[in-house]
């Protein structure tokens, strides 16, 4: 405490002289300006961070959306079409399968061109063509899960014969269908001709 009054006393003796002595002409103002130097300073300084953390920040989403187009199974990306593997059939199994794969696809095609031929004709009901959409749909995620199947076990007898019957299978309903077509369209023909005649 002695201390604290000795300066105390001293400053109290000393108060004229010290209230006396102003700084030098121009000295607030260059310190205003070295103020306001330094507050610039931090607004670039603190400017500058925010640039780089938002360029920061873009960067981690745009990996994390490209990680994700990446690794995600069902996209339709750049990266997995480049590592996409083609898929399996009975064409890639033997050359044997390959023949019959191809004998069945050919006939289910022309099956299937008979029908969109017809469609154009004129000759189908929006019934019929439903009818026949959805039986193509439910054969279509058949050989997708068959596939799925072939790709997973190739050697399996089982999946290749279920394979065979899936193209059995799908022939058979096009064909009955065009068939059905067929006799529908002849006896319409021959009432047509028929009542033409009279």
């Amino acid at each position: 405490m002695e201390k604290k009054d000795n300066i105390e006393k001293l400053i109290l003796e000393n108060i004229d002289a010290l209230n006396d002595n102003e700084p030098m002409d121009g000295h607030l103002a260059r310190f205003e300006a070295k103020l306001t130097e330094q507050n610039k300073a931090k607004r670039t300084i603190s400017l500058n961070l925010i640039l780089r953390v938002a360029a920061a920040i873009v960067f981690v989403f745009l990996a994390t959306n490209q990680a994700f187009i990446y690794f995600s199974p069902d996209n339709q990306g750049i990266f997995n079409s480049k590592q996409k593997s083609p898929s399996i059939t009975l064409a890639s199994i033997s050359p044997e399968y390959q023949e019959v794969e191809y004998y069945y696809t050919s006939s289910i095609n022309t099956g299937i061109e008979q029908w969109n031929k017809w469609i154009d004709e004129g000759l189908i009901s929006e019934d019929e063509q439903t009818m026949m959409n959805d039986e193509l749909a439910e054969f279509e995620t058949l050989y997708k899960n068959l596939q799925t199947d072939l790709a997973a076990n190739p050697n399996d007898e089982r999946v290749i014969n279920a394979m065979l019957e899936y193209y059995q299978a799908k022939l058979s309903v096009i064909n009955i269908i065009i068939t059905k077509l067929e006799e529908v369209q002849q006896k319409t023909q021959e009432f047509e001709q028929e009542t033409t005649a009279i």
